[in-house]
Protein backbone atom coordinates (compact mmCIF):
# COMPACT_ATOMS: atom_id res chain seq x y z
CA UNK A 1 0.00 0.00 0.00
CA UNK A 2 3.07 2.49 1.41
CA UNK A 3 4.52 1.48 -2.20
CA UNK A 4 1.87 2.31 -4.26
CA UNK A 5 1.16 5.57 -2.90
CA UNK A 6 4.85 6.47 -3.06
CA UNK A 7 4.77 5.73 -6.40
CA UNK A 8 1.88 7.56 -7.43
CA UNK A 9 2.81 10.43 -5.40
CA UNK A 10 6.06 10.39 -7.39
CA UNK A 11 3.98 9.96 -10.55
CA UNK A 12 2.04 12.23 -10.11
CA UNK A 13 4.66 15.12 -9.43
CA UNK A 14 6.71 13.97 -12.24
CA UNK A 15 3.36 14.26 -14.34
CA UNK A 16 3.01 17.70 -13.37
CA UNK A 17 6.19 19.17 -13.67
CA UNK A 18 6.32 17.56 -17.17
CA UNK A 19 2.81 19.24 -18.67
CA UNK A 20 3.99 22.73 -16.89
CA UNK A 21 6.83 22.39 -18.89
CA UNK A 22 5.15 21.45 -21.98
CA UNK A 23 2.44 24.56 -22.04
CA UNK A 24 5.66 26.88 -21.51
CA UNK A 25 7.45 25.20 -24.56
CA UNK A 26 4.19 25.39 -26.33
CA UNK A 27 3.15 28.72 -25.44
CA UNK A 28 -0.40 28.18 -24.73
CA UNK A 29 -2.73 30.90 -23.28
CA UNK A 30 -5.35 30.84 -20.67
CA UNK A 31 -8.22 28.71 -21.45
CA UNK A 32 -10.84 31.43 -22.01
CA UNK A 33 -8.25 32.42 -25.07
CA UNK A 34 -7.83 28.75 -26.13
CA UNK A 35 -8.58 27.50 -29.88
CA UNK A 36 -10.33 24.25 -30.76
CA UNK A 37 -7.65 22.37 -31.70
CA UNK A 38 -5.55 24.04 -28.08
CA UNK A 39 -8.18 22.52 -26.20
CA UNK A 40 -8.91 18.86 -28.16
CA UNK A 41 -4.94 18.53 -27.02
CA UNK A 42 -5.53 19.92 -23.65
CA UNK A 43 -8.12 17.33 -23.29
CA UNK A 44 -6.44 14.40 -25.06
CA UNK A 45 -2.83 14.96 -23.13
CA UNK A 46 -4.90 14.89 -19.55
CA UNK A 47 -6.54 11.71 -20.71
CA UNK A 48 -3.50 10.15 -21.72
CA UNK A 49 -1.37 10.96 -18.60
CA UNK A 50 -4.35 10.59 -16.33
CA UNK A 51 -4.85 7.29 -17.23
CA UNK A 52 -1.07 5.99 -17.75
CA UNK A 53 -0.71 7.62 -13.91
CA UNK A 54 -3.40 5.03 -12.63
CA UNK A 55 -1.94 2.50 -14.26
CA UNK A 56 0.32 -0.14 -11.99
CA UNK A 57 2.48 -1.42 -14.63
CA UNK A 58 3.15 1.78 -16.58
CA UNK A 59 6.65 3.70 -15.59
CA UNK A 60 7.15 7.08 -15.50
CA UNK A 61 9.30 6.44 -18.80
CA UNK A 62 6.39 5.61 -20.12
CA UNK A 63 4.66 8.76 -18.71
CA UNK A 64 7.00 10.99 -19.90
CA UNK A 65 7.45 9.34 -23.65
CA UNK A 66 4.09 10.07 -23.92
CA UNK A 67 3.88 13.66 -22.91
CA UNK A 68 7.37 14.14 -25.14
CA UNK A 69 5.66 12.33 -28.24
CA UNK A 70 2.01 14.34 -27.85
CA UNK A 71 3.71 17.59 -27.12
CA UNK A 72 6.05 17.06 -29.87
CA UNK A 73 3.32 16.96 -32.50
CA UNK A 74 1.52 19.39 -31.30
CA UNK A 75 4.66 21.89 -31.70
CA UNK A 76 4.95 20.81 -34.90
CA UNK A 77 1.26 21.68 -35.65
CA UNK A 78 1.70 25.23 -34.11
CA UNK A 79 5.08 25.86 -36.55
CA UNK A 80 3.11 24.72 -39.03
CA UNK A 81 0.31 26.97 -38.28
CA UNK A 82 3.27 30.08 -38.15
CA UNK A 83 5.03 29.34 -41.04
CA UNK A 84 2.17 28.36 -43.66
CA UNK A 85 -0.67 31.26 -43.53
CA UNK A 86 -3.11 28.85 -45.62
CA UNK A 87 -3.25 25.85 -42.95
CA UNK A 88 -4.54 28.47 -40.17
CA UNK A 89 -7.79 28.33 -41.21
CA UNK A 90 -7.76 24.76 -40.78
CA UNK A 91 -6.32 24.34 -37.81
CA UNK A 92 -7.13 27.15 -35.52
CA UNK A 93 -10.47 28.49 -37.55
CA UNK A 94 -11.57 31.46 -38.76
CA UNK A 95 -13.63 34.84 -37.57
CA UNK A 96 -17.35 35.05 -38.59
CA UNK A 97 -19.05 38.11 -39.29
CA UNK A 98 -22.55 37.30 -37.75
CA UNK A 99 -23.51 41.15 -37.53
CA UNK A 100 -22.31 43.19 -40.14
CA UNK A 101 -23.50 47.02 -40.38
CA UNK A 102 -26.62 46.44 -37.92
CA UNK A 103 -27.94 43.59 -39.59
CA UNK A 104 -27.76 39.91 -38.86
CA UNK A 105 -25.48 37.47 -40.96
CA UNK A 106 -27.95 34.18 -41.42
CA UNK A 107 -25.48 32.01 -43.64
CA UNK A 108 -22.42 33.13 -41.09
CA UNK A 109 -25.00 32.13 -38.08
CA UNK A 110 -25.93 28.89 -39.68
CA UNK A 111 -22.22 28.03 -40.23
CA UNK A 112 -20.58 28.70 -36.72
CA UNK A 113 -24.13 26.66 -35.81
CA UNK A 114 -24.89 29.68 -33.41
CA UNK A 115 -28.83 30.44 -32.88
CA UNK A 116 -30.35 33.73 -32.02
CA UNK A 117 -30.51 33.20 -28.46
CA UNK A 118 -26.71 32.05 -28.15
CA UNK A 119 -26.20 35.14 -30.36
CA UNK A 120 -28.41 37.30 -27.49
CA UNK A 121 -26.59 35.57 -24.61
CA UNK A 122 -23.00 37.02 -26.07
CA UNK A 123 -23.72 40.35 -26.67
CA UNK A 124 -25.48 40.36 -23.62
CA UNK A 125 -22.42 38.85 -21.84
CA UNK A 126 -20.59 42.18 -23.16
CA UNK A 127 -22.99 44.71 -21.83
CA UNK A 128 -25.55 45.41 -23.99
CA UNK A 129 -28.89 44.06 -24.11
CA UNK A 130 -30.43 44.64 -27.61
CA UNK A 131 -28.87 43.65 -31.00
CA UNK A 132 -29.94 47.06 -32.37
CA UNK A 133 -26.84 48.53 -30.19
CA UNK A 134 -24.57 46.39 -31.99
CA UNK A 135 -22.96 47.46 -35.37
CA UNK A 136 -20.64 44.71 -35.81
CA UNK A 137 -20.14 41.40 -34.00
CA UNK A 138 -17.32 38.70 -34.76
CA UNK A 139 -17.49 35.26 -33.10
CA UNK A 140 -13.79 34.46 -32.57
CA UNK A 141 -11.91 31.44 -33.03
CA UNK A 142 -12.11 30.84 -29.16
CA UNK A 143 -16.07 31.14 -28.97
CA UNK A 144 -16.05 34.34 -27.79
CA UNK A 145 -17.83 37.46 -29.38
CA UNK A 146 -16.31 41.11 -29.82
CA UNK A 147 -18.58 43.51 -30.31
CA UNK A 148 -17.96 47.12 -32.23
CA UNK A 149 -21.12 49.42 -31.10
CA UNK A 150 -23.07 52.05 -32.82
CA UNK A 151 -21.64 55.21 -32.26
CA UNK A 152 -24.71 56.36 -30.13
CA UNK A 153 -24.20 53.15 -28.22
CA UNK A 154 -20.15 53.28 -27.57
CA UNK A 155 -18.97 54.60 -24.40
CA UNK A 156 -18.60 57.08 -23.41
CA UNK A 157 -22.33 57.57 -24.39
CA UNK A 158 -23.27 59.96 -27.56
CA UNK A 159 -27.04 60.57 -26.04
CA UNK A 160 -25.56 61.16 -22.51
CA UNK A 161 -23.16 64.00 -23.87
CA UNK A 162 -25.91 65.95 -26.47
CA UNK A 163 -23.27 64.49 -29.62
CA UNK A 164 -25.36 63.34 -32.49
CA UNK A 165 -23.82 62.38 -35.44
CA UNK A 166 -25.09 60.06 -38.41
CA UNK A 167 -21.99 58.73 -38.79
CA UNK A 168 -21.29 54.74 -38.24
CA UNK A 169 -18.13 53.13 -37.62
CA UNK A 170 -16.08 51.31 -40.03
CA UNK A 171 -14.43 47.66 -39.15
CA UNK A 172 -10.95 47.41 -39.95
CA UNK A 173 -9.95 45.65 -42.79
CA UNK A 174 -6.62 43.71 -43.12
CA UNK A 175 -4.96 43.86 -45.64
CA UNK A 176 -1.27 42.39 -45.31
CA UNK A 177 -0.68 39.76 -42.62
CA UNK A 178 2.68 38.35 -42.15
CA UNK A 179 4.04 39.81 -45.46
CA UNK A 180 1.66 38.19 -47.54
CA UNK A 181 -1.03 40.37 -48.95
CA UNK A 182 -5.03 39.28 -48.48
CA UNK A 183 -6.48 39.96 -52.07
CA UNK A 184 -9.95 39.28 -51.07
CA UNK A 185 -10.07 41.83 -48.58
CA UNK A 186 -8.73 44.70 -51.02
CA UNK A 187 -12.08 44.63 -52.91
CA UNK A 188 -13.64 44.74 -49.08
CA UNK A 189 -12.17 47.95 -48.70
CA UNK A 190 -12.35 49.22 -51.72
CA UNK A 191 -8.84 49.26 -52.59
CA UNK A 192 -6.80 47.89 -56.09
CA UNK A 193 -3.51 46.57 -55.28
CA UNK A 194 -2.05 49.50 -57.45
CA UNK A 195 -3.22 51.88 -54.77
CA UNK A 196 -1.79 49.91 -51.94
CA UNK A 197 1.23 49.40 -53.58
CA UNK A 198 1.32 53.31 -53.68
CA UNK A 199 0.34 53.61 -50.20
CA UNK A 200 3.69 51.29 -49.10
CA UNK A 201 5.70 53.02 -51.33
CA UNK A 202 5.16 56.74 -50.36
CA UNK A 203 5.39 55.42 -46.46
CA UNK A 204 9.01 53.81 -47.60
CA UNK A 205 7.95 49.98 -48.11
CA UNK A 206 9.25 48.53 -51.66
CA UNK A 207 7.14 45.53 -51.36
CA UNK A 208 4.67 43.71 -49.39
CA UNK A 209 7.22 40.97 -47.59
CA UNK A 210 8.25 43.80 -45.66
CA UNK A 211 5.23 44.65 -44.11
CA UNK A 212 4.38 42.64 -40.92
CA UNK A 213 0.55 43.75 -40.49
CA UNK A 214 -1.24 46.03 -42.67
CA UNK A 215 -5.18 47.58 -41.73
CA UNK A 216 -7.46 49.75 -43.63
CA UNK A 217 -10.16 51.79 -41.91
CA UNK A 218 -11.95 55.33 -42.31
CA UNK A 219 -9.56 55.91 -45.34
CA UNK A 220 -6.05 55.34 -43.86
CA UNK A 221 -3.74 52.70 -43.80
CA UNK A 222 -2.14 51.44 -41.10
CA UNK A 223 1.45 49.11 -41.32
CA UNK A 224 3.59 48.00 -38.96
CA UNK A 225 6.98 46.77 -40.59
CA UNK A 226 8.52 43.08 -40.82
CA UNK A 227 11.19 43.58 -37.96
CA UNK A 228 13.91 41.35 -37.86
CA UNK A 229 14.46 40.58 -34.11
CA UNK A 230 18.37 39.87 -34.45
CA UNK A 231 18.42 43.63 -34.95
Amino acid sequence: MNLHIGQLTVELTVGFVALFLLTKVLGKTQISQITPFDFISSIFLGELVGNAMYDDETSIFVILYAIVIWGSMVYVVEIISQKFMGSRKLLEGAPAIVIRKGMLDREQLKKSKLDINQLQNLVRQKGYFGLREVEYAILETNGTLSILPKYQYGSPNRQDLNMHTDQQPELPVTLILDGELNIDNLSTANLSKKKLMEQLHKQGYRSVEEVLYAEFSENKLLIMPMIDPKK
